[in-house]
């Protein structure tokens, strides 16, 4: 499958794949809020916060949005083109259902600002125009209040509770589960 468009921009943010020429800032953008990630984050392993193993992730981000399975994006401001975040949809399932999982992360620092809600509608926008899925879904642990809004804002809604659904520092944590439907379909 191809790839399709790779960037998407709005008033302050865009976002487009990462390529290898962005691991350093990808490092440097996890190592800074490593603590602030991992609170919501599934467990990773000792090579994620290495070069080498970000430059790995990034090249297996394309073979995964080439067989059409995970699309993974950088989330980048406009005035400077500084990287702040990422996003992606993966999971992708085909056939009679056609849907996606969401997830992003944003930096510490740029958190408030409505900068991920707008990021979240390039990535909806992406999803449903140009790989044409009907449904994109998301999981919140319940406490993590400020992502509820972001995603509520976007247009998602709340459809459940998934006990014990993602292990994260070593706990099997709740979510809530919400999802938007493609309007056009």
């Amino acid at each position: 499958m191809s790839i399709q468009k790779s960037e998407l921009k709005s008033g302050t943010v865009h976002i487009r794949f990462l390529t290898v020429e962005d691991a350093e800032a990808m490092l440097h953008l996890q190592l800074e809020n490593k603590a602030f990630f991992e609170k919501t984050s599934a467990e990773r392993k000792s090579e994620f916060y290495t070069l080498e193993g970000t430059k790995e992730r990034i090249a297996s981000y394309g073979e995964s949005a080439e067989k059409d399975e995970d699309y993974f994006f950088g989330i980048f401001k406009n005035d400077d083109g500084s990287l702040i975040g990422t996003i992606n949809l993966f999971a992708v399932m085909r056939g009679s259902i056609q849907s996606a999982f969401t997830g992003y992360a944003l930096d510490e620092k740029h958190n408030g600002k409505g900068l991920m809600t707008e990021a979240l509608k390039l990535i909806i926008d992406y999803g449903f125009n140009e790989l044409k899925l009907h449904r994109l879904e998301a999981g919140v642990m319940p406490h993590n209040m400020g992502s509820l809004r972001v995603l509520e804002k976007a247009g998602f809604e709340r459809e459940g509770y998934n006990r014990k659904n993602v292990k994260i520092n070593g706990q099997w944590e709740d979510h809530v589960h919400l999802a938007i439907v493609n309007p056009n379909d």
